[in-house]
């Protein structure tokens, strides 16, 4: 048992793996610690390749959406005078911003309420055809 144990600690010290990983790589290597280490680091490697993987095709799927995003204008108007112009995108960055501090959270629920009062409308415009089907008053 102290054999085995010295073992385990072996593993656990060099991979940095869990006691019941360790065990059972011993118990599937046979006892051979050196056996145990290769298959540990092989799965961790086969591990971390998935792991990038799925990075890399999130990371694909969030410029696509950043790129859509660029299609699409925000605008702020008082009657027919644009008075602030901003990318979907933007705007969207904005959003999460706001939704991750209450301080700016609070302050852009006043200015909604104050663009409301001066009667302000809001319009979303596809660049590449800004004619009327593509753009109309949200608010």
């Amino acid at each position: 048992m102290t054999g085995e144990l010295e073992k385990i600690d072996i593993l656990r010290a060099r991979l940095g793996v869990s006691y019941r990983e360790a065990k059972e790589a011993l118990d599937e290597a046979g006892g051979d610690v050196v056996l145990a280490l290769i298959n540990l680091e092989e799965k961790g490697r086969r591990l971390g390749e998935r792991i990038q993987a799925r990075g890399q095709e999130m990371l694909g799927q969030i410029r696509g959406l950043l790129h859509k995003g660029q299609e699409y204008r925000i605008k702020v108007k008082q009657g027919d005078r644009t008075v602030f112009e901003v990318p979907a995108a933007v705007g969207a960055l904005g959003v999460i911003g706001a939704l991750a501090s209450s301080e700016v959270a609070v302050l852009g629920a006043l200015g909604t309420l104050a663009a409301m009062a001066k009667k302000y409308t809001l319009e979303i415009e596809r660049r590449d055809r800004p004619d009327a089907e593509n753009a109309g008053p949200v608010m």
